[in-house]
């Protein structure tokens, strides 16, 4: 089970992780981008930091829309609108909730993939979050449907979400501002796909280490 609680401290993890990350994000974005994720992102998760303790009696859809908002609200670019869409969709997967199933944490990340490839339109191999978040997703789903729980789920997720980020290096963007480089944009790992993984594994931090209650 995925708690109420743990998806507050998810989301305070991750902003961690984004301002620890900000120097890293904005450098991987000046060599193929507008050189602002890193500032851009971390803007967005200190004021959603900011927010978590007003949500404390929220139920996790309330949560995770009322991030997309401030998000929405927040962040420059193409990362707000993004991110925005992803944590609204996911809000809508997990409507009443105050707990989550690994069916319901499935439903919560394919929502929020599926809204970010509609509002992105971007595929698999164009260079964007959509090459981490994508396989992750069927990886969750795989272990899933091998009746792992939450915590196993989220491990083989993460993993093969890193490896999706790796092969972005290779590939020449097909979207966004990088895509406006060509061959140039080889070499260069993905930003908005490094924060989308750092998504993904601040969830799997809080699940390692509140494992004695993941069952």
């Amino acid at each position: 089970m995925l708690t109420q609680a743990q998806i507050l401290q998810w989301l305070q993890a991750y902003a961690t992780e984004i301002e620890q990350n900000k120097a890293y994000l904005t450098e991987l974005d000046a060599a193929i981008g507008d050189a602002d994720h890193g500032t851009n992102m971390d803007r967005g998760f200190k004021k959603v930091s900011a927010q978590l303790p007003t949500l404390t009696d929220k139920d996790i859809s309330n949560i995770l829309k009322a991030v997309s908002m401030t998000l929405i609200s927040s962040i420059g670019g193409a990362s707000g609108p993004l991110y925005g869409t992803w944590f609204l969709r996911a809000s809508t997967a997990v409507v009443d909730k105050q707990e989550l199933t690994e069916q319901d944490v499935l439903g919560l990340l394919q929502a929020g993939l599926d809204g970010v490839l509609q509002r992105g339109k971007a595929q698999l191999g164009d260079k964007t979050m959509v090459d981490v978040l994508s396989p992750a997703v069927v990886a969750f789903g795989q272990a899933v449907a091998e009746s792992k729980g939450t915590l196993e789920a989220m491990q083989q997720a993460v993993v093969t979400a890193q490896k999706g980020l790796q092969e972005t290096i290779p590939m020449q963007a097909k979207k966004g501002r990088a895509s406006y480089l060509g061959e140039r944009s080889i070499g260069h790992q993905d930003p908005g796909g490094t924060s989308a993984y750092l998504m993904l594994k601040s969830l799997l931090d809080v699940l390692e280490s509140g494992q004695t209650t993941d069952h």
